[in-house]
C-alpha cells in the first residue's frame, strides 16, 4: 500500500490543482497583446499599464506572474522583458501560440471546461449545453471567435504541415481534396513543397473556410487551388486522387465521424487515396508529458465538441464501417502524437 505523500510529492500536486491559474494568465497576456508591446524591448510595468489601459499596480502583478511562469524576464524590479517562451505569444511570427492562448483561455473554452462534470455525468459536450448549439453553429453566428480558431488552427498546422511533407510524398498526387481544410494552411504548405503539377481543393464550411483564399496567396500557390464551401456531411468533392483529413473526425462521435468518411468513400475513386492526420491514442496511458497532452485534449474533445481522440485500432475499425481499407501508419515528428494514417478504398 502506497504511503502518504511526501512533502516532496505535495508541490507537484499543488501545481496540477493550480493549473487552471497559469492558463487564465496566459490568456490575460495575450488578450493585452503585451508579447506585442515589448517585442522591440523591455518596459516597465507602469509603461505597459498606460498602454494598455490597466490599472497599473494590477498589471504589475500579473507581469511577476507572467515572469514566474517564464513568458517574461524581470531584468531590475518593474522592469520586464520577453524571454524565448514569451515570443511565442506575439502577433504573426513563427511559432507563434497566440491564437492558441486566447482559444483555450477565452470565454466559451473557460466556461465549458467549468462544466466538466456535466460531460463525464453523461457523455455530452458542455459547450453545447451551455451555449444551445454545436461549435460550428456558434463559429457562424461569432465570427470574431471563428477568426481566432482559424488562426490557431493554422498556428499548429504550421508545425504539422512541415512535418507532413517531410514524413510522406504528396508529389504522387495530381489533386488533394483537404475536407475540413478551414483556412488552408495545411494545403498551403503541401502544395507549395510539390510540383507545380499538383493541385487542391480547401472544402469546409463557408464559416470554416473564410480567410483560406489569403493564406493560399501568401504562400504562393492560390493559382493552384480552389476554395469551395460545402458541408462535409452531405458531399465532398468526387474524382480528386486524395482526401485529406486533419483532426476532423475526432470533433465527432463514431457515428458521425463514419458518415463524414462515408461521404469521401463516394467521392474517392477505385485507386484513390484517404489520408487522415491526427493524433493517436496509446493504448495504455502512462505518466508523462506526451500522454498527458494528448489526455487533456481527449477531454478537451469531450467538453468542447462532444467527439474523441482515438487509438489506432479504433480509427482502423472506423475506416472499415466506411468501406476503406487501412494500408500504413506513418508517425510525424511533432508533438502531440499525430500521425498520418493512409487508407485505401475497399
Amino acid at each position: 500500500m502506497a504511503g502518504p505523500a511526501s512533502d516532496e510529492d505535495a508541490p507537484s500536486a499543488q501545481s496540477v490543482i493550480m493549473g487552471f491559474m497559469a492558463s487564465r494568465v496566459t490568456f490575460v497576456a495575450a488578450e493585452l497583446g503585451l508579447a506585442d508591446l515589448l517585442a522591440a524591448g523591455a518596459q516597465s510595468a507602469a509603461t505597459l499599464a498606460e498602454r494598455t489601459g490597466t490599472h497599473a499596480p494590477s498589471l504589475h502583478r500579473l507581469l511577476r506572474a507572467l515572469a514566474a511562469i517564464g513568458f517574461l524576464d524581470e531584468i531590475e524590479p518593474g522592469c520586464f522583458a520577453l524571454t524565448a517562451l514569451g515570443t511565442q505569444l506575439r502577433t504573426g511570427v513563427q511559432g507563434s501560440v497566440r491564437n492558441f492562448a486566447l482559444m483555450f483561455g477565452g470565454e466559451r473554452a473557460w466556461r465549458s471546461w467549468g462544466d466538466l462534470l456535466h460531460s463525464v455525468r453523461t457523455g455530452e459536450s458542455a459547450a453545447t449545453r451551455l451555449y444551445g448549439m454545436n461549435g460550428f453553429e456558434y463559429m457562424a453566428r461569432n465570427p470574431e471567435q471563428a477568426a481566432i480558431f482559424n488562426e490557431a488552427m493554422a498556428e499548429r498546422t504550421r508545425g504539422i504541415g512541415a512535418a507532413a511533407v517531410a514524413a510522406y510524398d504528396f508529389s504522387r498526387f495530381h489533386t488533394i481534396v483537404d475536407v475540413g481544410g478551414g483556412n488552408g494552411a495545411l494545403l498551403a504548405i503541401i502544395l507549395a513543397a510539390g510540383p507545380p503539377t499538383l493541385r487542391g481543393i480547401v472544402y469546409d464550411l463557408a464559416s470554416g473556410c473564410d480567410g483560406a483564399r489569403a493564406h493560399l496567396e501568401a504562400a504562393g500557390v492560390a493559382n493552384r487551388c480552389e476554395v469551395m464551401p460545402g458541408d462535409l456531411f452531405h458531399s465532398v468533392p468526387a474524382g480528386a486522387d486524395a482526401y485529406i483529413l486533419k483532426n476532423v473526425i475526432h470533433d465527432w462521435d463514431d457515428e458521425h465521424s463514419v458518415a463524414i468518411l462515408r461521404c469521401c468513400r463516394a467521392a474517392i475513386p477505385a485507386k484513390g487515396t484517404l489520408l487522415l492526420v491526427h493524433r493517436l491514442l496509446p493504448e495504455r496511458m502512462e505518466a508523462c508529458a506526451a500522454h498527458q497532452q494528448i489526455a487533456m485534449m481527449d477531454m478537451n474533445m469531450l467538453v468542447m465538441p462532444g467527439g474523441r481522440e482515438r487509438t489506432e485500432r479504433e480509427f482502423r475499425e472506423l475506416l472499415e464501417a466506411a468501406g476503406f481499407r487501412w494500408t500504413a501508419t506513418i508517425p510525424l515528428h511533432v508533438a502531440p502524437a499525430h500521425t498520418i494514417i493512409e487508407a485505401m478504398p475497399v
